[in-house]
């Protein structure tokens, strides 16, 4: 049976990664790296670059990213995405038949707002799975601005740009953390009743940061983040806001 390694690697920093995670890569037979296209292939580089880095020796299966369907509704539409990326996993595995050991690097940690495994789920015939713990964007982010996570013995809310723009502000919340917005959906809020930590290419060289009171800082992010990807051609981003007191 191959044992399948889903490694946290924080947010693209080597030095993101933990004692764990490099003792594990130095075990691997065999890592699998997707490619998700000539506009984002600095993504693969990020990842063979950390790969060589641990083991100069590394078998490297790349594998190609299938596009999401746009015409079905958003469940059955990720769904089928998660399938055809585990067949892919598939081939890829099977054109190596010597690995018992098979590693995948993970953006930030596999918990969190990521697919990894789920789609790993879906392998038949199903390996071992053991996750390897990594930095996630929420940390990096409150790190790269030096700011608490939560306020004194208060809660803090986790959601996505879809949810917010669907739902509007989570009732009860004082501070949320939104992921996966490319649509920069803080726009929709009031701008002045709230202040915003942002971040994009958080520990990377490339890192940017933004923050200030909702109102005058919203358009500001919205054109740097435009910039930042047509530079890249890819951007990985989130940001924390939190309610300002009522008066």
């Amino acid at each position: 049976m191959v044992q399948l390694f889903l490694i946290g690697i924080g947010t693209g920093n080597p030095e993101h990664l933990t004692g764990e995670a490099r003792r594990v890569m130095a075990e691997a037979d065999l890592f699998l790296v997707p490619h998700k296209g000539a506009g984002k292939s600095d993504l693969a580089d990020l990842r063979t670059q950390i790969i060589a880095e641990v083991r100069g020796d590394a078998p490297v299966a790349l594998f190609d990213m299938p596009v999401r369907d746009e015409s079905l509704p958003y469940i059955a539409r990720v769904d089928a995405w998660h399938d055809e990326i585990a067949r892919r996993w598939i081939d890829a595995i099977a054109q190596h038949p010597a690995a018992r050991t098979v590693a995948l690097l993970v953006w930030g940690d596999p918990s969190l707002y990521d697919s990894t495994l789920r789609i790993a789920a879906r392998l038949d015939p199903q390996p071992r799975v053991r996750v390897v713990a990594g930095i996630t964007s929420v940390q990096a982010l409150t790190a790269a601005h030096a700011i608490p996570l939560n306020t004194l013995n208060a809660p803090v809310t986790l959601s996505t740009g879809r949810r917010l723009r669907d739902q509007g502000w989570p009732e009860g919340c004082e501070t949320l953390v939104v992921m996966l917005d490319g649509d920069c959906t803080f726009r929709s809020l009031d701008g002045d009743a709230f202040d915003i930590w942002w971040g994009a290419y958080l520990g990377m060289p490339e890192q940017i940061l933004d923050h200030g009171r909702l109102s005058e800082v919203a358009d500001r992010i919205v054109q740097t983040r435009a910039r930042a990807r047509a530079a890249h051609g890819w951007i990985m981003d989130t940001y924390l806001l939190r309610r300002l007191p009522e008066n």
